[in-house]
């Protein structure tokens, strides 16, 4: 059963990543991000990894997409109607191009061996709340930090780019 729910959640996960890319409205693809988000969550709840799960919809299904859907309403691509591609052969172009590269990766990915994965292992102590938060804001600050400052800057420059637009 576990198996039959991974294979599952890895369909969903795996759809929802191509509607990511293929939605012609940004709204829509980033609620097929969400979608693809969760079931990610679900497949790490599934490989007993439960704090990364509630991570994942936490911190990125919740807080990075909340974000991400407000500086999308604050763009306002609603108002403006589809603009239909007049370069439709390019899209084609790269469907072949990208069928291409998966052809000549094929090798290279068949060639490793996949390790079997042990259940039920436990190692002592490692990964649990109070060491990640040790690592995080001891010997990963200085990533954190920088990652939440260039965010602020992402959200102030899409204000600025915005108002621009509108004067």
């Amino acid at each position: 059963m576990e198996t039959v729910l991974f294979y599952l959640f890895g369909g969903i996960a795996l759809l929802a990543a191509i509607s990511v890319v293929a939605q012609k409205r940004v709204f829509y693809s980033a609620m097929s991000l969400v979608v693809c988000l969760c079931a990610i969550s679900a497949e790490y709840l599934l490989l007993n990894a439960p704090f990364i799960a509630a991570v994942q919809v936490i911190v990125y299904a919740g807080a990075i997409m909340v974000l991400f859907l407000f500086v999308i309403m604050l763009l306002d691509p609603f108002s403006a109607a589809v603009i239909r591609d007049k370069k439709k052969y390019l899209s084609y172009l790269a469907i072949l191009l990208g069928a291409f590269a998966l052809i000549l990766l094929y090798p290279v990915l068949n060639s490793f061996e996949s390790a079997p994965t042990p259940r039920g292992m436990e190692l002592a102590g490692s990964g649990s709340i109070g060491q990640i938060g040790q690592a995080l804001f001891s010997e990963y600050l200085l990533p954190f930090e920088v990652t939440s400052v260039l965010i602020l800057i992402a959200i102030i420059g899409v204000v600025v780019l915005a108002s621009r637009r509108q004067s």
